[in-house]
């Protein structure tokens, strides 16, 4: 039931992830593409100290609610001045700010599932989360679908639309006081960590007993090291936001030319994909061998990127096409994003929670500036090959790790 609260986050967030690149373009803001870039990049800069800042500070003082009130509060009244804004620097600021201050409520959200549950449960406790609020942020882009298909005009829903998910977020801090409730004991990070040495010593005891013997290593004995683990990260979500950060206003600009509406349906689709990826991992997390499966499913990513590029380039039925294949890419980013935190989990100590997010925003925030910097420079589909590319080198680096 804790969870509850984000779910109503979610589908505000849902609905401003196509309405704000869409309405900082419009006359109403009198943004570019360049603008955009630039107001991403830095919300996504600014987060990267603000994340390690909230993960340090909710493991220090071992108080986790306090932070996702903040987030969800802070965010509510910000929303609500968004719709008063009719500058793009002035809405670049609010942007900046309501970014740092989102930020707040992920760290204790990772740590809050990590220490209810047994390291044995967390892919399955993080994808129910995930898949969840991945509902809301369907709901939330179903909401824009319909808002924006009414014949009133964009300019004239915008406002209510910012009003809409002030209020989703009031209600999400309203739910999270009577819902949320900080864990009694901290203990499962640390256990788990301690378990992971415990296992590295033992393998290292038996590899020098079996070269002693003669015998050859059945397996081979490395540590896992964190850099090549956190690099992988980097590349990953710097790939995803060089193809994401754009793709708004690539889907409404020549040769698909949707309106914005359409842009929803294409961005539910990928949603829904998402939230398919969370069922599928959450029921055969057991089963799934977690660092092979992350391989191959940041190979997936990369084909798939590949793939909408052809489609677009040969005219192949380009709209129906783009959408199956948003719709496999967020089933592989469900299914490496559970792998991926519940690993980072193990890898990063208690007091280093936001450190995840740091990896991430370091990336997102790269490929946000770059994304619609190169997108007006060179255009769309070099743009996509480029974050393809990337995606190819996460895969390698990954390879490296384990």
């Amino acid at each position: 039931m804790w969870r509850l609260g984000f779910f109503f986050h979610e589908i505000a967030f849902g609905m401003l992830s196509v309405f704000i690149p869409l309405f900082v373009v419009t006359p109403i803001i009198g943004g570019s593409l360049i603008d955009l870039g630039i107001m991403t990049s830095l919300a996504l800069f600014c987060s990267i100290p603000a994340s390690f800042f909230w993960g340090y500070i909710c493991d220090k003082t071992r108080r986790y609610k306090v932070y996702i009130l903040l987030s969800f509060f802070s965010i509510a009244v910000l929303l609500y001045s968004l719709a008063f804004v009719t500058n793009v620097l002035s809405f670049i600021i609010l942007y900046v700010v309501m970014a740092v201050l989102h930020v707040a409520h992920e760290p204790p959200k990772n740590v809050l599932i990590a220490e209810h549950y047994t390291r044995e449960e967390w892919e399955k406790s993080y994808a129910f989360y995930e898949g969840l609020t991945e509902v809301g942020f369907l709901i939330g882009l179903l909401l824009g679908l319909v808002a924006f298909t009414s014949t009133v005009g964009f300019a004239s829903v915008a406002n209510y639309t910012l009003y809409l998910c002030s209020a989703l977020n009031f209600v999400a801090f309203g739910l999270s006081i009577f819902l949320i409730a900080d864990p009694l004991m901290i203990f499962e990070r640390r256990l788990v960590g301690l378990e992971r040495k415990l296992d590295y010593t033992f393998r290292g005891v038996e590899a020098s007993s079996r070269m002693m013997d003669g015998l050859p290593l059945d397996r081979p004995f490395r540590e896992e090291t964190f850099f090549s683990f956190g690099f992988g990260l980097v590349l990953f979500s710097l790939a995803s936001a060089l193809f994401f950060t754009p793709l708004p206003i690539f889907f409404s600009a020549p040769p698909l030319s949707l309106p914005a509406s359409m842009i929803f349906v294409v961005y539910m689709l990928n949603s829904i994909g998402a939230i398919a990826g969370y069922f599928v991992i959450g029921r055969r997390a057991a089963y799934v061998n977690s660092k092979k499966q992350m391989k191959r499913i940041v190979l997936l990513r990369s084909l798939l990127v590949f793939s909408l590029v052809a489609v677009v380039q040969f005219a192949l039925s380009p709209t129906a096409l783009a959408g199956f294949i948003l719709v496999l890419m967020g089933f592989a980013y469900a299914m490496f994003y559970i792998l991926m935190i519940s690993l980072s989990m193990e890898l990063i100590p208690a007091g280093k929670s936001g450190l995840f997010d740091v990896l991430v925003g370091i990336g997102g925030a790269t490929g946000s500036f770059f994304g619609p910097y190169l997108a007006s420079i060179v255009g769309y589909l070099p743009l996509f090959l480029l974050a393809g590319s990337i995606f190819l080198a996460a895969f390698v680096v990954l390879k490296m790790f384990s």
